[in-house]
């Protein structure tokens, strides 16, 4: 009873920290805690072990313990688990009296060629989450060939006119893909307000493409998928056990003996900072992508426990000596 009373008021008062430290997307009005709940495993089996490894319960826990500790922010996609993972938190939420802010994602498909479209697939997220608007509504991946740019933005900005949707984002889209995205969008008078990518301490291409420049020039927020490199920044991959990996991670040669290998200082330095903050490596791991500014990461969730360690990397800094460390231990991932 004792250590449950403990975790509650830790979930408070991480809970008050991080209405403290909100932050705005892009150059809109919406405001939204430093980090982002990712729901892609959300009723997925076909990537992910949904039914099998986890269930329904155990999200619900996630999404409730997320809340509790002030993570309020939840990314999905209409694709995630078919539509599952939407239908779940649109459930989740109705359970919950908590206000919450959800993003989710539009798949530019083939039969998808004209504005109608657009409208379809917003009519349907919003009756999956069981909500009149969505607060940020995001291209999946930049796919111009049946259904131009143009297009799309102007299909998106008519949303936001509607109030069926509050921003809109891009995700996996170039520097160049990103203004002329932003171009259509601001002729409408709607900013863009996001751009989700791959970025961690360990996959780091975006500072030296020039999405991160553009994004810094347009005013565009990073939302940061995949940023604890699918747990290898967790520490709990080592060198000794490369040969148990199972899966897609054993194709990524970062899983591999050697890329583990070279990986160990990085961890070393995770765990070193960590124990001077009372923080896990992957709690030091997303707090330094937030150092990096305008930067909110979206680790995954399907525990209860996955999401009150996520949600540990809020409320906290760390000193700009430890974020140089490791800004320079990890400069060979760029």
């Amino acid at each position: 009873m004792e250590s449950i009373i403990k975790l509650k008021i830790t979930l408070q008062r991480q809970s008050e920290i991080c209405m403290e430290t909100l932050m705005t997307l892009g150059r809109t009005d919406l405001k939204v805690p430093p980090i982002c709940i990712g729901t892609w495993a959300w009723g997925d089996s076909f990537f992910w072990s949904f039914g099998k490894d986890y269930s329904e319960a155990d999200l619900k826990r996630a999404f409730d313990n997320a809340i509790a500790a002030g993570a309020t922010f939840f990314d999905t996609a209409e694709i995630y688990g078919l539509g599952k993972s939407e239908q779940f938190i649109g459930q989740f939420m109705r359970q919950n009296p908590q206000s919450v802010q959800i993003a989710t994602k539009y798949m530019p498909l083939p039969w998808r060629f004209n504005r109608d479209a657009v409208h379809d697939a917003v009519t349907a997220s919003l009756d999956r989450l069981g909500v009149e608007s969505i607060a940020l509504y995001q291209v999946h991946m930049p796919f111009d060939f049946f259904m131009s740019k143009k297009t799309l933005m102007d299909a998106l900005a008519d949303e936001v006119k509607r109030g069926r949707i509050g921003a809109v984002g891009v995700s996996n889209y170039s520097a160049q893909q990103m203004r002329e995205a932003q171009g259509y969008l601001a002729a409408k008078g709607v900013p863009l307000a996001v751009n989700q990518v791959r970025y961690s301490l360990i996959n780091r291409e975006i500072e030296v493409n020039g999405i991160l420049d553009m994004a810094k020039e347009l005013g565009v927020t990073i939302l940061a998928y995949s940023p604890l490199a699918q747990g290898l920044l967790t520490g709990k991959y080592k060198p000794e056990n490369a040969d148990s990996v199972t899966g897609a991670r054993k194709l990524d040669p970062k899983f591999s003996r050697q890329g583990l290998e070279k990986l160990m200082p990085v961890i070393e330095l995770l765990a070193e900072i960590g124990k001077k903050y009372d923080r896990t490596p992957a709690q030091v791991a997303l707090n330094w992508l937030m150092a990096q500014g305008n930067v909110i990461p979206i680790p995954g969730a399907k525990t209860a426990s996955q999401a009150e360690q996520n949600a540990g990397a809020m409320g906290w800094a760390m000193e700009p000596e430890a974020v140089t460390k490791l800004d320079g231990v990890t400069r060979a991932y760029r």
